[in-house]
């Protein structure tokens, strides 16, 4: 298994983005790679918290207009409420969440994300989305979630991880198999197309600690979801999609990284 031990000899992006967002979960070296990205690219604090603005209305559309009650969250990083069960047994008591992360710091907290409504379910799975059989064979996914019926696939700021687009593609088709019809399927990561001399410079400060960092254009974006019946307005930057009218017209486009979209399985 990957990523399973506890390293403090390098950044880790799960715990740069908690430093940024403000979070107190981080080491030195996560802080010291954190400021050189945002000296690179100040703009990044803003295009972080619009991007886990995204994951909060997806989840909660999900919940809400599709009447999703089950939900496998891939890449969840270190909790910071609102976490996605929160947000979606808000309007879903009866909810069932499955998180997956492969930082042990996550793991360490993993009980924040255990905070389940009575009526709903929250479980845990330590694993890397690179080894996808990990988390499709784990007792804590068919233990919690019924496979027979939709679930609400989320992999949010992740993918950008993986530098290897055919490992990228290989790793979403091996998710999507376990999916039943009527499923969805909600994806964000970075691109360079807005920001490209402040996100070049990001880029650059994480791969120099070891970190990396695939900055995708939208065509290429677009390619995880075909077969798939993109909801509208399809990917587009994450502050764009279903935006909260009195948040995001205060976010310039210039200011957001990120594009997302979300995709019914057919």
């Amino acid at each position: 298994m990957r990523g399973h031990e506890l390293r403090y000899d390098r950044a880790h992006g799960a715990r740069i983005y908690d430093y940024i967002l403000g979070g107190k979960d981080h080491y030195p070296l996560d802080r010291e790679a954190g400021d050189a990205a945002l000296e690179g690219w100040p703009s990044l604090r803003t295009s972080m918290r619009a991007n886990r603005a995204f994951m909060h209305r997806v989840s909660r559309y999900l919940a809400t207009e599709r009447g999703v009650t089950q939900f496998l969250d891939v890449g969840t990083g270190i909790p910071t409420s609102p976490n996605l069960h929160e947000v979606v047994q808000e309007v879903r008591p009866e909810a069932r969440v499955v998180y997956v992360d492969n930082d042990p710091i996550v793991l360490a907290h993993a009980r924040a994300l255990l905070t389940s409504t009575p009526d709903g379910a929250t479980a845990y799975i330590h694993a890397d989305l690179r080894e996808p059989e990990e988390i499709i064979e784990s007792e804590e996914l068919r233990e919690t979630l019924d496979l027979s019926k939709p679930i609400g696939f989320t992999l949010i700021a992740m993918l950008h991880f993986i530098e290897d687009e055919d490992e990228a593609h290989r790793v979403v088709r091996q998710m999507l198999e376990i999916l039943p019809s009527g499923s969805y399927f909600a994806l964000s990561t970075a691109t360079a197309d807005f920001a490209p001399e402040g996100m070049r410079n990001v880029q650059r400060e994480y791969r120099a600690r070891g970190e990396a960092m695939n900055l995708r254009k939208k065509s290429r974006v677009e390619r995880f979801f075909d077969g798939l019946e993109l909801v509208e307005p399809g990917v587009v930057q994450v502050h764009k999609w279903h935006p909260d009218a009195l948040r995001e017209m205060r976010v310039a486009d210039e200011d957001v990284a990120m594009y997302g979209g979300l995709a019914r399985l057919l």
